[in-house]
């Protein structure tokens, strides 16, 4: 059933795209590229000339035939455009389908529910969603939590937590609530949400030209500009040695010599790139983003969710000399309460199997003041009347203890190495102003995360990760893993100053990141990747949003980048290749019979002048849809340095555009004598 379904899309984008290439024939249309105007223009004096032929009488079929290719070479230079189109338009249609007509619950300032349309909704409203409601507007979660079902826009069927006060507090429009009941502040206007964003990307009339293919374009244009100008000095040189050269003729001297196959592919290899990400569950907010992501040069990685599960696991309690485990548990357990993060409620949670209590038994002692975590201090506990109790970070409780005139044990120094070189974390429990044990929490590391650094190594990318955790945990990590570099201590400035300081040197810096603190950085990188789980502050600051959350998807991301340069070079290389070898095959026949000796340069044998000139024009033409899939679907990349990754391109595309051409056109030129079209 699929597999029908898919067959008779195809056919319908297929006969979509048809359609729409004869609509592009329109000149305003064709404004954009200029190599294919300047094609037309052509086309519409040869179009005259034919006409002008049959109704004088004249022979026309050697100029009908010219026309008829030149209209062809325009139709699927469209057609290729019109397919790259035709696949992002059928995402964004898929897409809105999401956007149908919602409702949303908004609270008012004196606590009272109104049932309003979604397009009513504005930035800082505050709605009431309930279980099996549909959210109507991207916002935060200010208040409880929720199982989110974000398959209409991720295509992810499980369901995800959010809740209020963490990262994991953003949710978009169109999803749906299956268990639970939030409030949500809505943070962006109608026609500016996430999705509507999402939208205008696929949507390639929306999409802005890349620095790179305004270059390329610039190029192509002067190209253009040259061969125009020997065309027309042709007529001169011509005319001074008494030989006539028809029109059509010199524009089809025009049409083989100027760069017409990357003219006629260009846009669409830069749609098909866009949609290759989009069928990555990528978003990219420019375009600008995705070219950079093909030459990054750096990227920084959070050790937390990218390198590592994520999800730290408080495996044991390990006592000072003198100290007894029920206190040592009892003190972690208290000292854990305010600390909401996943590894804090590990914590109580092994606190309690340690103690034998359910969450009702804990006894909090009167009159204390809770102090919950925080990535500055990096710590959490509680303040009593008869002491303090703080657990935390080494540094930070070794820091917390000096100041109350305490030093830690030899012996728990040593617990903390012995925890950080196995590459867990030790966490050190303090009451009193004394440590009195260490707290053994367990990091994995994601199953094959050290082969996906060793492709990124092989793309000539460094990789640094920076993480809280003191330098012997994250220097174990680092060698587990295969990072090339690490930032231990880190805290969230760090960030933004590490990718300051990469991009003064020339470096192009990559940057995932998915909680608000990360916002600044995301925004300052070159490409700045948020998870979509993440916070919409996150969301906002970057050029990228990836619909999975899957922080290790940047090396797919790279590698697309990439894959859009390399096939945008390689097929530029073909046309312009293409164009030398088909000087020899125009040029003898315009001048062969005045001048016989340049019949040297018709190394290829052709019949005739004319056999000579319609073959090559048909194969300018046929070459475009022969490349179409390739534009599509990009030159493979392969992780080879860059000297090599030259070489290896210009062999297949340089020597290839070079060759085919011969062979093609001689083929044609013998089809053409065959079949006695000239």
């Amino acid at each position: 059933m699929d597999t029908e379904k898919t067959t008779i899309w195809e056919s319908k984008l297929f006969w979509e795209a048809f359609k729409e290439s004869f609509i592009k024939l329109n000149p305003f249309s064709l404004r954009r590229n200029i190599v294919m105007l300047v094609v037309e223009i052509g086309s519409i004096i040869t179009t005259v000339v034919t006409v002008q032929n049959i109704i004088n009488h004249e022979s026309f079929s050697f100029n009908l035939q010219i026309t008829l290719w030149l209209w062809f070479t325009i139709l699927f230079a469209n057609f290729a455009e019109s397919l790259a189109e035709g696949r992002s338009k059928a995402q964004a249609r898929s897409l809105q389908q999401t956007r149908i007509e919602t409702f949303g619950n908004r609270l008012s300032a004196d606590g009272t529910c109104e049932r309003v349309s979604a397009m009513s909704l504005r930035k800082g409203d505050i709605v009431l969603v309930c279980e099996n409601e549909i959210i109507p507007g991207d916002g935060e979660i200010v208040h409880g939590a929720g199982l989110i079902d974000e398959s209409a826009i991720t295509g992810e069927s499980a369901a995800v937590l959010r809740e209020a006060g963490s990262d994991r507090d953003a949710v978009t429009i169109g999803t749906r609530i299956i268990s639970g009941k939030i409030k949500v502040k809505i943070t962006a206007d109608p026609g500016n949400t996430f999705l509507d964003h999402m939208i205008a990307m696929v949507e390639s009339a929306h999409r802005q030209k890349t620095p790179s293919e305004v270059a390329l374009e610039i190029l192509l244009i002067g190209l253009t500009v040259v061969f125009l100008v020997v065309t027309i000095t042709l007529i001169g040189f011509a005319g001074y040695l008494n030989i006539f050269i028809s029109v059509t003729v010199l524009i089809s001297l025009l049409v083989c010599l100027m760069p017409t196959t990357i003219g006629g592919l260009l846009p669409a290899i830069g749609i098909a790139g866009m949609e290759r990400l989009v069928r990555n569950n990528v978003i990219a907010i420019s375009g600008r983003a995705i070219e950079a992501s093909g030459d990054v040069d750096i990227v920084l990685l959070d050790k937390t969710g990218t390198i590592t599960l994520g999800n730290r696991i408080a495996s044991d309690f390990i006592p000072d000399d003198g100290i007894d485990e029920q206190l040592l548990a009892e003190t972690a357990l208290l000292s854990s309460i305010a600390d909401e993060t996943p590894e804090g409620r590990s914590i109580v949670t092994l606190a309690k199997n340690k103690l034998g209590v359910r969450g009702k038994d804990i006894q909090v002692p009167e009159e204390a003041i809770f102090v919950p975590f925080s990535v500055h201090t990096r710590m959490s506990g509680l303040t009593c009347p008869d002491g303090e109790i703080r657990k935390g970070a080494y540094d930070a409780i070794e820091k917390f203890i000096a100041e109350r005139q305490g030093v830690i044990s030899e012996k728990l120094k040593g617990y903390v190495e012995i925890i950080a070189k196995e590459g867990g974390t030790p966490l050190v429990v303090a009451r009193g102003g004394k440590a009195i044990g260490v707290i053994y929490l367990k990091d994995i590391i994601k199953h094959g995360i050290k082969e996906r650094l060793s492709e990124l190594r092989k793309l000539g990318i460094r990789s640094v990760m920076i993480t809280g955790d003191n330098p012997l945990t994250a220097s174990t990590i680092a060698r587990e893993s295969g990072v090339d570099d690490f930032i231990a201590e880190a805290k969230p400035e760090i960030k933004l100053q590490l990718i300051r300081e990469y991009q003064s040197k020339g470096y192009l810096v990559a940057m995932i990141g998915d909680g608000t603190n990360d916002a600044p950085a995301l925004a300052q990188a070159d490409v700045g990747i948020a998870m979509n789980a993440g916070t919409q502050a996150a969301r906002e600051a970057s050029n990228m949003v990836d619909l999975d959350s899957n922080p290790t998807k940047v090396i797919s991301i790279v590698e697309i980048g990439k894959q859009i340069l390399i096939t945008r070079g390689s097929l530029t290389t073909f046309s312009i290749a293409n164009d030398v070898s088909k000087y020899f095959a125009i040029i003898p026949a315009m001048f062969s019979i005045q001048y016989p000796m340049l019949n040297s340069l018709n190394i290829m044998h052709l019949t005739t002048p004319h056999s000579a000139i319609l073959s090559a024009i048909i194969f300018n033409a046929i070459i475009i849809p022969a490349l179409i899939p390739l534009a599509l679907r990009g030159v493979e990349y392969k992780a080879l340095k860059a000297e090599q990754l030259l070489y290896h391109n210009l062999l297949i595309y340089g020597i290839g555009g070079l060759l085919l051409p011969f062979i093609g056109v001689k083929l044609l030129d013998l089809l053409v004598v065959f079949l006695h079209l000239v």
